[in-house]
């Protein structure tokens, strides 16, 4: 297994490097420096010195890959890459290209903790509600009762989670008064401004997910084993919690670690709509500014956390099934 993840890791570190220089060749094949410049600094007249200063000030001055005023390996690190980008693999996210934006490193810190206040309620809800749900389905199937949920899972899986959002703030902050429509509050006050997106983010994911693991389920269902723990007398919801939930974990875990990169980047959708000041949130800014130096560091901490995630999940699988050989 060391084998396994040693090579994973390398492996991981490529994938990391090819991100890194596809996002930073997108961003500048669409907007230069000199574009950069004038966005970040406004007004009508913009002077060739004041774009010089915004650009020596935050090292876009430089050649983007290679510089050919200097000599040896200085060609290659004295370039706006490896400052930008390839200091990314140190941890050192430097600061915004925004006047006032400040450091990277503080925001994230400071932001993914509003964002783990949404998704990890979401996420232990989703993964409970929709076991929960689908192993409902798989008790009552072939009646009314598993075509109905079949049908309500299509429904809310058709629906945008856009209309779960703009019905959710008219029906319950506008007409009912339960909940404030947006913003956000530190302490125990985040739980009035969080329930409202966490049940509407539950919704709008409960149907594909149940929907999976049904499916998944009846899968199991139908084996030998399924058949023999029927003979031996047991109870059909005992076969269904002991058997076929422990026999379908895997593909559980496959499907609910997909989803934990989102835990820790927040929901751009919902935080954006709620107002939330989540990473979700921080990225969306940063996308309207046009901050390469945020948007980079966002994309390789989502790349990181895809990797670290499935490197987990593999591991994972050796926790929940014996059989299974990391080799």
């Amino acid at each position: 297994m060391l084998n396994y993840i040693i090579r994973r890791i390398v492996y991981g570190f490529l994938i990391l490097l090819g991100v890194n220089l596809l996002t930073f060749t997108l961003f500048f094949t669409v907007n230069t420096p000199d574009d950069m410049a004038r966005m970040n600094i406004g007004g009508q007249r913009i002077t060739a010195e004041q774009i010089h200063k915004w650009k020596v000030a935050r090292g876009y001055d430089k050649p983007l890959y290679w510089n050919e005023d200097q000599k040896g390996l200085q060609q290659l690190t004295d370039t706006v890459f490896w400052d930008r980008s390839v200091s990314l693999f140190s941890l050192n996210f430097g600061r915004a290209d925004g006047e006032s934006a400040g450091d990277i490193g503080h925001q994230v810190v400071r932001r993914m903790g509003v964002s783990l206040q949404l998704a990890v309620p979401l996420f232990l809800l989703q993964v409970v509600a929709s076991t929960a749900f689908a192993l409902l389905l798989v008790f009552f199937r072939s009646s009314r009762i598993d075509f109905w949920g079949v049908v309500l899972c299509v429904l809310m899986l058709s629906i945008s989670s856009l209309f779960y959002i703009i019905f959710g703030q008219y029906l319950f902050s506008k007409v009912l008064r339960l909940v404030p429509i947006s913003g956000y509050a530190g302490g125990l006050d985040a739980v009035k401004f969080l329930i409202l997106p966490v049940l509407l983010s539950l919704l709008s994911r409960l149907g594909g997910e149940a929907r999976l693991y049904r499916a998944m389920f009846l899968e199991e269902v139908g084996k030998d084993y399924v058949r023999t723990a029927r003979a031996k007398g047991l109870a059909e919801h005992v076969v269904l919690l002991r058997h076929v939930l422990r026999n379908a974990l895997i593909p559980i875990i496959t499907s609910a670690g997909s989803y934990l990169p989102y835990v820790f980047l927040g929901s751009l959708v919902f935080e954006s709509f709620f107002g939330i000041p989540g990473l979700g949130a921080y990225v969306i800014e940063a996308i309207g500014a046009q901050d390469f130096a945020i948007v980079r560091t966002m994309v390789f901490l989502g790349s990181l956390l895809y990797i670290a995630t499935y490197v987990l999940i593999d591991i994972a699988y050796t926790w929940v099934d014996p059989r299974v050989r990391l080799a």
